[in-house]
């Protein structure tokens, strides 16, 4: 019998716009503990004090002791490269592991202009504060990969939850969804066989799969949960301005120079986003279940009205878990948002 989780919705928006830096769009965040105590909580920004023109997006934090009221730290944790075609624009989506020495890897999204596939890149760190980029290319698909989620294995190995396409020569990469690679040493990834999950199954899902989170048997429990966020098309004959990270000439000649306003008015053309549950008994194969988050719509009053997306899950003991994710309301706000379960039950 799955072990289902029920989530409660938490009022009020964890985080928003405060400063220049992210007065534009929060989205995407990654929470993790301070080994000091209370909570740091990545997240995905941008606003008119990003660092050069072109600039689409880059990391922040913020800090909390309860987990419920976050205080935004100074400056960028980190940015794009311009000089790096696979990161020039914009990176985003974060997350967080320990690693053997004590200090902190961080695996991302990164996006170059529209011509090149979205790639997933990491960096390191000592205290979570200053953050180095590692060379190179962490995982890479046919098309595009983004939204990574790590896990770490009871064998001591590490496995990535993303979305994108399996490389495979017979595939005519239509099929896309959630996949996953593992690795034995943090920097090196093998894609595992198949799907986890397989987008544009159900209408919720008609739009794309955008992340999904595995949560691993905890309590004496023997099966895994996940969370995961799925994108509705719009209705059919809705006219959907171009994205600017989809359009080549925006990208490459900095036409597009209020990013966000732009990519706000696409998420506002008539999609919507929501957050289901799915179960597995080996974190490999994986049974759709019911939806965990979902916003009142485009008239309604909700945080998450239109969107809720890109969770990241912490465990706080007792059987009780948080979720973080993105959320926008009928306005086109991206704030960060929350919501309480109490645990696993069969």
């Amino acid at each position: 019998m799955p072990v289902t989780h029920h989530w409660l919705k938490e009022p009020g928006p964890r985080l928003q716009g405060s400063r220049d830096l992210d007065s534009s769009k929060c989205q995407a965040p990654c929470i993790v503990r301070n080994p000091s105590g209370g909570f740091r909580l990545f997240y995905t920004a941008v606003g008119p004090g990003k660092p050069f023109p072109s600039c689409q997006g880059y990391i922040l934090s913020a800090v909390s002791e309860d987990g419920l009221f976050f205080q935004t730290e100074p400056g960028i944790r980190l940015a794009p490269h311009p000089e790096l075609p696979h990161m020039s624009l914009r990176i985003l989506a974060p997350t967080v592991t320990r690693i053997n020495d004590g200090g902190w890897r961080m695996y991302f999204e990164s996006r170059g202009t529209a011509d090149r596939p979205t790639v997933i890149c990491s960096a390191i760190s000592r205290d979570m504060l200053s953050w180095e980029l590692e060379d190179g290319i962490r995982l890479q698909g046919p098309e595009r990969t983004g939204g990574p989620r790590f896990s770490p294995l009871p064998d001591g190995r590490g496995r990535l939850y993303c979305f994108g396409q399996v490389p495979n020569p017979g595939d005519q990469r239509t099929t896309k969804g959630v996949i996953s690679a593992v690795t034995n040493d943090g920097l090196h990834f093998t894609f595992e066989a198949g799907y986890r999950i397989k987008e544009r199954q159900t209408t919720y899902d008609s739009g794309g799969v955008t992340a999904a989170e595995a949560i691993p048997p905890q309590g004496g429990q023997d099966s895994w949960s996940m969370v995961y966020s799925a994108w509705q098309d719009v209705p059919p004959g809705t006219k959907v301005p171009l994205h600017p990270s989809h359009d080549v000439n925006a990208v490459t000649t900095g036409s597009s120079e209020d990013f966000a306003a732009a990519s706000i008015a696409t998420d506002m053309a008539g999609y919507r986003s929501r957050i289901f549950m799915a179960y597995s008994a080996d974190g490999l194969v994986w049974s759709r279940g019911e939806c965990a988050i979902e916003g009142d719509g485009y008239h309604g009053n909700d945080l998450d009205g239109v969107h809720a997306e890109d969770m990241s899950v912490i465990h706080l003991g007792a059987g009780k878990y948080r979720m973080y994710y993105a959320a926008c309301d009928q306005a086109g706000n991206w704030r960060i948002a929350s919501a309480i379960s109490n645990g696993p039950t069969t």
